[in-house]
């Protein structure tokens, strides 16, 4: 459990790092970049170490990357509708089910 709360920690601040600027196109790409590297330093400092515990507790690489997309599409939605105010459509609620069969699938025995 500890390696998903690292995750979730991680891809809130991944989010941030990749996506604010799309509400204030007016920065320039340069401080946007620099900005979205200091954010992401925080991210990586959160995400290796959930990788490293996730995998010497007995998870693969594999489980860990798919475990990732998962938590990452589902901080994402958050942003995207809270923070970007795009509407969230049952497409997309579709588009996780498949994902979370996919969860299914890589941790089965």
């Amino acid at each position: 459990m500890k390696t998903i709360g690292l995750l979730v920690v991680s891809n809130i601040f991944m989010t941030i790092a990749w996506y604010w600027h799309l509400r204030d196109t007016s920065i320039t790409l340069w401080k946007a970049i620099l900005i979205s590297w200091g954010i992401a330093f925080f991210e990586y400092c959160l995400t290796v170490p959930a990788n490293r515990m996730g995998f010497t507790t007995g998870w693969n690489g594999f489980q860990l990357k798919i475990v990732q997309e998962v938590i990452t599409l589902v901080i994402f939605s958050f942003f995207a509708v809270l923070y970007l105010k795009e509407p969230f459509q049952s497409k997309y609620l579709i588009s996780f089910a498949f994902l979370m069969g996919a969860v299914y699938f890589a941790f089965k025995k």
